[in-house]
């Protein structure tokens, strides 16, 4: 099927000028519309205005330019059909063999923290979907490009098939297209149903990133689907697995609590120890102390670049992944020894994503990411001593962990660092003991800690064996229909104690 006539309507035009060039030479007739038609003039590239093909002036402040019978029958009419030709001849239609088309920027729009629902809106293209839909529709006749990454595709099948493209070339791109113009329609459904809420339907588009060796264990199958590129640059390292990616969300999901200089060790996408430090070292030391055993095979994040001290302490110890916003050259110099080890670099502010989703049995359960911030725990006092400045610093640093440590969650925390952990317990006393056990095999004394709990201590039993650890202050949701009793217990234990009234079930 050889192009004779191209119609090239871009918003994003990368690489246009080039391709369109490299048609021009196989003397393909060039359409376009607006901008794409002056970059071409401007490129000294023979164009004809799609105004003066359909012999229609673009109108509605260019709303409404390629809606017409002469471009989608020239796209649609199927080629060797005696009543398609008969009918395109007798109205004047001529064939259209190529549409070169990408969108108006709708996700880069609505990315924007200040867009409004009306520049969203305006951002909605219309002619873009039609065209792209009714040539892939006719790929056997027609060829859709939506991607710049395909123009070179298309013409290295021009240069071989005589100024044509063979089936093959164009059942892919169409196949391409109909996911581009699929995608589209849910990003636009997405946001207006955010907006407005009125369509009980879910629909999520995401591209395939890469395909993974196996998933969790050998025998799965796996695949990565979305940009979790855009946020990491592997600097080197094996390929990533599905449970380094899934410990690396984990990870970047909780350093994105800490402002000051943090260092945090995580497995199976618990937090085995965090440390804050303005000396980075310092802080790996204080994560490091909370538990030595667990953070083998681990991963480590900084939100700080790794220094040559930090990369030869953490090079003492078997790693997985190792994430900074950058590493200083030495120190990247000292883990490349290590060749397996994978290195990431962040590429952007690691902010947690709008809704988290799991599957189940027959469905997805969607819910709003745990993003609540700590609320101001002075007024959140409970007990008959409120704690001391010591007490609230601590608090904070430590709910910031707990709602990352699965549940039944307890860590204990001083005001820079955590002392305990006990994660994933059917039990919130088994979760409070594994903490204590975890700070005594470390050596670590739990005397004046803050003891962090994700949910309510039900009982008194759990406040109790915490104040006869060492703890002097307590932060937890509160809710249960004990609170009286473990307020009671708390005071004759002389523990301070805060109510947040927000509950950080991690399952």
């Amino acid at each position: 099927m050889k192009i004779q006539r191209a119609l090239i309507s871009v918003s994003d035009k990368t690489g246009i000028v080039d391709f369109a060039r490299g048609l021009a030479e196989h003397g393909v007739e060039i359409l376009s519309t607006g901008g794409t038609a002056k970059a071409l003039h401007d490129a000294g590239i023979n164009t004809v205005e799609v105004s003066n093909f359909t012999g229609s002036p673009e109108i509605l402040e260019g709303r409404v330019k390629t809606l017409h019978p002469k471009i989608h029958g020239g796209l649609l009419y199927v080629r060797g059909n005696a009543t398609h030709e008969d009918q395109a001849k007798a109205n004047g239609i001529r064939p259209i063999d190529l549409v070169v088309v990408n969108l108006y920027p709708f996700e880069a729009t609505i990315a924007r923290e200040d867009v409004t629902l009306a520049e969203a809106i305006e951002q909605i293209d219309i002619g873009g979907p039609s065209m792209i839909r009714s040539a892939a529709k006719n790929y056997q006749s027609v060829c859709v490009v939506t991607d710049h990454a395909d123009y070179s595709a298309v013409l290295e099948d021009m240069r071989e098939e005589s100024g044509g493209t063979t089936l093959v070339l164009r059942e892919r791109l169409a196949i391409k297209a109909f996911a581009t113009t699929s995608s589209y329609d849910s990003a636009i459904f997405g946001y207006l149903n955010r907006e407005q809420q009125t369509c009980s339907r879910f629909r999520l588009e995401l591209p395939l990133e890469m395909r993974l060796r196996y998933g969790e264990n050998p025998h799965q199958q796996a695949e990565l689907y979305g940009d979790f590129g855009s946020y990491f640059d592997k600097l080197q390292g094996k390929e990533l697995s599905y449970n380094n990616i899934l410990d690396i969300s984990a990870a970047a999901n909780l350093i994105s609590e800490f402002t000051k200089p943090t260092v945090a060790i995580l497995k199976h996408t618990n937090p085995c120890g965090v440390g804050t430090d303005p000396d980075l070292r310092e802080a790996w030391e204080k994560a490091f102390a909370t538990d030595k055993q667990a953070p083998f095979g681990g991963i480590i994040i900084c939100n700080q670049p790794v220094t040559v001290a930090l990369a030869k302490a953490i090079s003492e110890i078997f790693s997985e992944v190792i994430i900074a916003p950058e590493f200083e050259t030495e120190a990247r110099s000292l883990l490349a020894k290590k060749k397996n080890l994978r290195l990431m670099r962040i590429l952007k502010p690691l902010t947690q994503s709008g809704r988290d989703m799991r599957g189940v049995l027959g469905g997805l359960l969607v819910q709003d990411s745990d993003s609540a911030d700590i609320p101001e725990l002075e007024h959140k006092v409970v007990t008959a001593r409120p704690p001391t400045k010591a007490e609230i610093e601590a608090m904070e640093f430590g709910w910031k962990v707990v709602k990352h440590v699965k549940s039944n969650a307890i860590v204990y925390a001083g005001a820079d660092r955590t002392l305990g952990i006990g994660a994933g317990q059917m039990s919130r006393v088994d979760a409070s003991r594994i903490a204590v056990w975890k700070a005594q095999e470390a050596g670590l004394s739990l005397k004046g800690s803050v003891v962090c709990s994700d949910a309510f201590f039900p009982f008194p039993d759990g406040l109790i064996a915490a104040a006869e650890a060492g703890a002097t202050a307590a932060i937890q949701p509160g809710g249960s229909v004990r609170d009286n009793e473990v307020i009671q217990a708390a005071d004759a234990k002389g523990v301070a104690m805060v109510f947040t009234g927000t509950r950080h079930f991690r399952h």
